[in-house]
């Protein structure tokens, strides 16, 4: 969508003037992505009109391959507008216009399986599957098991103004339980499964062989489903190589073993704090930290350095007024990523952090 962001603080009836910039949860990861160094395909659709144009060049200006795009001559291209605040503040608006959209018309037969199955990765959202009828059943059809899929990333993006019917409990978690590696907030898992905690989510979604639980400012919790007892590995898959993690990254987190569950096999479960993070901005980290977490996961490398990943790509997406942020470049990002734990916990990055050098250390 286009989304349009407000020129100041306040109520959307009190904001004068707003400017114009790309939304869309699965088009910010690409971006982000490509930012980084991946190459990177966007397939959705757009009306063809002149803001489904801007969003097409815009993101193919990031370096996102957007040939796969449809153009609806139909239907227009979706737009939205949001307030300035966090989105889980109370006083948060946010006005939807997309009903009847291009992107709310894709289907099976719209976005064909085969535009989305030449890619190592497959990042799915759970937007998409409150868009219509249409849209789950992409969802469903993407996320099928079938030989040789890509590996199956789905965020679980709750947006309740998206749901009016009141299935989004069951949809959201039966499309996680098809996923590979699943994304979802604590706070979210609470208001849609009445989950307190990351135990308790992992016991109800044992089936992803990644399940990251984010948790704010608090950091992440990532369950990771022991590689000699899960019996299709997605990583060796794909070609990936895990590297040897470094003995100053984390070597506690990631050798914490889970308490038995039931379930398919055990997990490693790594505990990962938050940096102190200068927030200009509090939209956008949770598309970022799942880009983070990808583009680690690319590279193969371990689970905290994966999760560190997220974490500062969401830093960058924090300390930019808009969505999509740049990255920090990787030899920064990697050098900040294999901190000892003790660095890492004094942290403090804020606007201009993605630059080399500019985090500040707290005592």
């Amino acid at each position: 969508m286009v989304t349009f962001l407000p020129s100041r603080p306040g109520r959307l009836a009190d904001v004068p003037s707003f400017a114009r910039a790309i939304g869309g949860a699965e088009s910010n990861v690409a971006c982000a992505l490509a930012a980084a160094g991946h190459r990177v395909k966007w397939v959705g659709r757009v009306g063809r009109d002149g803001f489904g144009h801007h969003l097409v060049e815009t993101i193919g200006a990031h370096g996102v391959d957007v040939t796969a795009v449809g153009r609806d001559p139909h239907r227009p291209t979706g737009i939205y507008f949001r307030t300035a605040d966090d989105r889980a503040a109370e006083a948060h608006e946010v006005v939807y216009y997309r009903a009847g959209s291009a992107a709310s018309a894709m289907s099976p037969a719209t976005v064909p399986y085969d535009s989305v199955a030449d890619g190592r990765v497959l990042h799915l959202t759970g937007i998409t599957a409150a868009l219509s009828a249409d849209c789950l059943a992409l969802m469903r059809e993407l996320t099928a098991s079938r030989p040789g899929r890509p590996l199956v990333s789905f965020d679980v993006n709750h947006r309740p103004a998206l749901w009016r019917d009141g299935t989004a409990p069951e949809v959201l978690l039966e499309l996680a339980r098809r996923a590979d590696v699943v994304f979802v907030g604590a706070d979210e898992a609470e208001v849609l499964w009445g989950l307190a905690g990351p135990s308790a989510i992992r016991a109800a979604l044992p089936e992803p062989a990644v399940l990251v639980v984010k948790r704010g400012g608090e950091g992440a919790v990532a369950f990771e489903r022991c590689a000699a007892s899960f019996p299709t590995p997605p990583l060796p898959e794909l070609g990936l190589r895990p590297r040897p993690r470094s003995s100053n990254a984390g070597r506690a987190e990631d050798a914490a073993a889970a308490a038995p569950r039931s379930g398919p096999a055990p997990d490693t479960v790594t505990t990962v704090p938050a940096p102190r993070v200068d927030v200009l901005a509090p939209v956008g980290a949770g598309d970022a930290f799942a880009a983070g977490f990808l583009s680690a996961t690319l590279r193969g490398l371990g689970m905290t350095a994966r999760l560190r990943h997220g974490h500062l790509m969401a830093a960058a997406a924090l300390t930019v007024p808009g969505d999509v942020a740049v990255p920090p470049r990787r030899a920064h990002a990697d050098r900040l990523a294999a901190l000892d734990a003790a660095a890492w916990g004094t942290l403090h990055l804020g606007p201009g952090w993605t630059g080399d050098d500019q985090e500040v250390r707290t005592p």
